[in-house]
């Protein structure tokens, strides 16, 4: 203890120690902070010092929580293994306060979430959600918002060092009524993911040249993302004696399959508006909205779910799927399709989420075969290609913020107990070694900090994307989505029937957005979410909504223009130039 006191200026810190903890458990406290900080978070954006003033802080606000056990959960990936094993850990030894951290897939985290929501019963103290649910959270009012919770109720317990203007994602989270309703935890985003080996080769370059009348790069539109699938695919053939692709996907019918279309594959096609961070009015899912209301997802009530741009983007996911995929790509699921890019037999993936970059860097003993003898990374990330219907000023691509999110029904010093471990996880003390092992990061301070800068060579482009002024173009799902877990099952259960063969890819979408009206327009005879409740547009022809400026727009001419790329260095290069 005396080494602390000595070590430690801070008011707050000392404060620690006095103020009503009892003197042999503050020291214990103290103590185990003091080996969390010097042993597990390193590096951090703070001094030692700073560090463990914000553990003082912990050890006194969670006080009057000191033995209670809450529960807490979130989707399985590794950032969140980290938090359940280890941080549940360090934050029981420093506070007192038990948590059971669960791990399931999404589908069914929003399935606990809404099920609490709708019977007011406390299934968890809190939950990472995405934050896609903003739309759901600020109309429903089941959710505290977190800007009246942090001077209200959870005045005491909110850090005063938490920093909210340094989370990345702080936009996504927040309403149209300008409150904050989620704090981020993890972030990730969907990229290009190509073999830079491959592309740097000298032969396949002069062959792609001769062949395509441009060279082999990073392709900025889906017409040379296409050509370079079929380049890999059916011109190379195989590369050692190993048969490769030039594309990968998956195709199963399942929740997840859902999200590869929500997740936002019509704004790549250019399906939306214009607008960050999601096209006003009509959003990357075809939805229009007017003020706050949503008025419509069809074509005919001036939505875009069933436009021109929404059917092209589905032909072109099927036609690419079987065509230029590995064999069973088809039969695939998301979870049984993240190992596929490590069996390094895949040229491109067309968009692939970041939050597994951890296992695209393991080792060539742990069956990585995408690594040098060196760990050094043969592939890059890069931003995604664009569609035909895509115009400059849209978003690009998807961005998971992977959210804290409290709900009115959990009871308020559960509510209070559940937000000091959801801050501890981000905190500034724990959020940098918390970035270094998932690799979703979630502050500015940590993505620009020097240990980062000496680790992006071994990350193939993750970090030169998360500070490049190209992000702000990759976003979640936004507000436009008034009720996320009632809409998103529509996605995969009709665009599955298409990719199945049972119904044509015209027939899924003009169902698809015939769906969501009604769910729409259910919502809007209920009149339980206010003024920013749905009111669906009269439905009209078609050709009034297609011949007007903006989304839906009307069928392209010619869908195939031609194709362009651009030279991977080169863009890296312009990025740090604008830095």
């Amino acid at each position: 203890m005396t080494c602390f006191v000595r070590s430690t200026l801070t008011g707050v810190a000392l404060a620690a120690l006095t103020v009503g903890l009892g003197g042999v458990d503050a020291r214990a406290d103290m103590a185990a902070a003091e080996r969390w900080v010097d042993q597990e978070f390193q590096p951090s954006t703070l001094s030692r010092d700073e560090q463990l003033a914000e553990m003082a802080w912990f050890i006194e606000a969670s006080a009057p929580y000191r033995g209670m056990e809450i529960r807490v959960v979130s989707e399985t990936i590794p950032t969140h293994e980290y938090e359940a094993k280890t941080l549940t850990q360090a934050f029981a030894e420093i506070t007192g306060i038990q948590v059971t951290h669960d791990l399931i897939q999404e589908g069914d985290v929003i399935e606990k979430l809404q099920t609490q929501m709708q019977s007011g019963t406390n299934i968890y103290d809190a939950y990472i959600n995405d934050s896609d649910l903003i739309g759901t959270h600020f109309r429903y009012g089941a959710v505290q918002n977190l800007t009246d919770w942090m001077t209200g109720d959870g005045a005491a317990v909110t850090l005063p060092t938490l920093d909210v203007d340094d989370f990345i994602g702080k936009d996504f989270t927040t309403g149209p009524d300008g409150k904050l309703y989620q704090l981020p935890d993890q972030q990730f985003a969907n990229l290009y993911w190509f073999r830079y080996d491959w592309f740097t080769n000298p032969e396949y370059k002069a062959r792609f040249r001769e062949t395509y009348g441009y060279e082999l790069g990073v392709p900025v539109n889906w017409s040379a993302y296409e050509d370079i699938a079929e380049f890999f695919t059916y011109d190379v053939r195989e590369i050692d004696g190993v048969a490769i692709f030039g594309h990968m996907d998956y195709g199963k019918k399942a929740p997840d399959l859902g999200w590869r279309f929500t997740d936002a594959w019509l704004s790549m096609a250019g399906a939306g508006d214009v607008g960050l961070p999601n096209g006003k009015p009509v959003d990357e899912w075809g939805l229009r909205v007017e003020g706050c209301r949503p008025v419509g997802s069809s074509v005919g009530r001036g939505g875009a779910t069933n436009g021109p741009a929404a059917k092209y983007a589905l032909r072109k996911y099927m036609e690419w799927l079987r065509r230029y995929a590995p064999p069973g790509a088809l039969g695939m699921d998301f979870y049984q399709s993240l190992p596929s890019l490590a069996q390094g037999n895949v040229a491109q993936q067309i968009f692939w989420y970041t939050a597994f970059t951890a296992s695209m860097v393991a080792p060539q003993s742990e069956g990585n075969n995408t690594v040098d003898e060196e760990g050094r990374p043969l592939w890059r990330m890069a931003p995604s290609p664009h569609g035909p219907y895509w115009e400059e000023g849209q978003k690009l691509g998807y961005q998971d913020a992977g959210s804290w999110t409290l709900l009115n029904s959990t009871p308020v010093d559960r509510r209070q107990a559940a937000w000091l471990y959801a801050q501890f996880t981000v905190s500034k003390t724990v959020s940098l070694r918390k970035s270094h092992i998932g690799l979703t990061i979630i502050r500015d301070s940590d993505i620009n900090h020097a240990s980062f800068t000496e680790r992006s060579p071994m990350l193939g482009g993750l970090v030169e994307f998360y500070r490049s002024p190209a992000r702000v173009q990759w976003t979640p799902s936004g507000t436009n989505v008034p009720d996320y877990p009632k809409l998103a099952q529509l996605w995969w259960q009709n665009i599955g029937e298409a990719v199945a063969g049972e119904v044509t890819v015209d027939t899924a979408m003009d169902n698809l957005a015939r769906e969501q009206d009604r769910v729409l327009q259910r919502l809007q005879r209920a009149g339980v979410q206010g003024e920013c409740g749905p009111q669906l547009n009269p439905v009209e022809d078609d050709e009034v909504w297609l011949s007007r400026a903006g989304s839906p727009k009307p069928r392209l001419a010619d869908e195939k223009p031609q194709g362009i790329t651009v030279d991977y260095d080169e863009l890296i290069a312009s990025w740090s130039a604008v830095e």
